[in-house]
């Protein structure tokens, strides 16, 4: 006897038990018997199997160009709209940017920040001196530390200009005082 036919005088064995034992505790027509025994067969058999998934074609719940707007972008799992949309992601919907962009087949620059928001950001950013090379203080303009002149080497090797002393911090101040 092969395995295949072993397993199934075993389904059986256990379809007939568990309907006897189904029908002697409830009342159960005579025509819904036949029916019954197939429901549990079937329930029997396709225990060991995986389970069948059917792939639903993704809806977005706003349409992808109705999804940025000037002052929000709009989530195309939920439909909720919002000014950033990463922090949405991650803690409602468990992705990531680029999950998201991937599922939903966004390019990677699609906007995940409203576009009023992002130059808004941006002009705050520029207006406290972000993105750009700082000039000045000891910097040439390409950005790199100014060297000294040659003659500014000469005064200070000839002046009477004394090395800075470390500064000592207050608690070592404090410490010092206490020891005295």
């Amino acid at each position: 006897m092969t395995q295949s036919m072993h397993d199934r005088e075993e389904l059986i064995t256990l379809t007939s038990d568990i309907v006897a034992a189904h029908v002697s505790n409830n009342d159960v027509p005579i025509d819904q018997v036949s029916a019954l025994i197939t429901r549990v067969f079937d329930a029997l058999s396709g225990l060991g199997a995986e389970p069948v998934v059917q792939q639903v074609p993704l809806e977005p719940a706003v349409s992808i160009r109705a999804s940025i707007r000037p002052d929000h972008v709009a989530c195309l799992e939920c439909g909720r709209k919002m000014k950033m949309l990463k922090r949405h992601l991650g803690a409602e919907h468990g992705l990531t940017s680029e999950e998201y962009r991937a599922r939903w087949g966004l390019p990677a620059d699609h906007a995940l920040v409203a576009p009023n928001y992002a130059a808004q950001r941006g002009a705050i950013a520029k207006q406290n001196g972000l993105g750009r090379i700082p000039t000045g203080r000891g910097n040439d303009a390409t950005g790199r530390k100014a060297g000294r002149t040659s003659a500014a080497k000469n005064n200070s090797s000839a002046g009477a200009v004394k090395p800075a002393q470390p500064q000592t911090s207050k608690r070592r101040k404090l410490i010092q005082k206490l020891n005295k």
